[in-house]
This record gives structure tokens, sequence and C-alpha cells, in this order.
């Protein structure tokens, strides 16, 4: 189960959380800021303590929004980076419920959050391992992460979460194409520690990536 981490996207991981109402819009980035600082200012072992609680706040936004795509989104990202930490018998059943929310929320607005459910589907894919045990699929990560390059082709999460599967797939060349695009794109001014700890996480594959091709080679 050790390749079910930094799904985290995310899945965030995202650009451009539009307001559905103002009350609305306050508590999706209540949710967005909190996912970032317990994924990247909270210390390891106060981790596991910091997502539960967070999984609880973004499933009360779903049970009040039942039928909008944003609060969906948020969950299954709180859920599939929960599911990189704690690890075990249980992260499976969380990928599972976030790949499931995330397909209700692609019935609702498929380009929802600047294409965030794509990237996040995507990220699942290629991270979650296959059959018997899971759902991933090399196939449909790519496909889901073209759609989510589509709908948002300069930003940094798309970017970012298709060089790391080009990285994963040993494509070393495409994979630093698309992380140096990703560490070049424009920054969110509303998600400030978002953007920070992603950059970190760009650098730290680039440098793998230049790595393998200098072997290679």
């Amino acid at each position: 189960m050790n390749k079910i981490r930094g799904v985290a996207f995310l899945v965030g991981i995202l650009l451009g959380v539009e307001a559905i109402t103002v009350d609305a819009a306050a508590t999706l980035e209540d949710i967005q800021h909190e996912w970032a600082v317990v994924n990247y200012e909270t210390p390891k072992k106060e981790q596991v303590k910091a997502f539960e609680s967070l999984v609880d706040k973004a499933r009360d936004l779903v049970t009040a929004q039942p039928d909008k795509a944003e609060p969906k989104v948020w969950l299954a990202i709180v859920l599939s980076t929960q599911a990189g930490v704690t690890g075990g018998l249980g992260a499976l059943g969380k990928v599972k419920e976030a790949k499931k929310l995330l397909e209700e929320a692609e019935k609702i607005d498929p380009t929802v959050l600047n294409g965030s459910i794509y990237t996040s589907l995507g990220s699942l894919y290629y991270q979650v391992p296959g059959w018997p045990i899971g759902f991933g699929k090399k196939s449909k990560a790519e496909e889901y992460l073209k759609k989510a390059l589509a709908v948002n082709p300069n930003g940094i999460d798309p970017n970012y979460f298709y060089g790391d599967f080009m990285l994963e797939e040993g494509n070393y060349e495409e994979a630093i194409k698309y992380l140096e695009k990703a560490q070049a794109a424009p920054p969110r001014p509303d998600r400030p520690l978002a953007d920070k700890g992603r950059q970190r996480e760009i650098a730290e594959k680039l440098v793998i990536a230049k790595d393998k091709l200098k072997t290679k080679r």
C-alpha cells in the first residue's frame, strides 16, 4: 500500500475555487487552507489525528450541499491524502471512496475547479495498485491526466501530476518537460502555502527525473 502516497493531489492541489455562495466559498476555502497546513506543515506524528478532523469537516460540507461538485472533490482530496498518511488496509477503502466521490462530482460538473476532478482521478489511477488489490490502471491514469491538461494546460497541479506519472513510467524526458512547466506555473494568490509545498515536491521530482535520465544515457 506504499504506492498510495502523495495522492494529495491533489488532489489540490487545486486552482481557482469559485464561490457557490458566500458562505459555501468560505467553508471550502477553510478546508482547502487546512488541507495545506496539515499536508505540508504538520508534523507526521500529528497528521493522522488532524486528517481525521478534516475528513469530518469535509463530510459535513458534502452533507450540507449534496448536489454540489466542489465539496465532493474536496472530501475526495482529503480522503486520498489521509490514505497516503495512514497506509494499511484501511487506505484502500479511503481511495475507493475518493474515486466514487470524484465520479459523482464529474456527473455534476466535470470541469469544476479547473479540471481538478480529472487531475485527482488520474493521480489515483496511477498511484493505487491495480487488480486484484485495487483499481489502478495506467491507461485510465493517462486518459484523465490529459483531460486535466486540456482544461488547465498551464496549471501547477495537472502538469505536476502528469510529470510524476511520466516519471513513474520511465519517460524521463517527458517527466522533466511537464515538471518544469509545473515549476513555471503562475502562482495562486489565494493558495500560497499549497503552492510552496507543491513547488518543493516538484523540485524533488525534477532531481530524480534528471538523475534517471543521466543514468539512462
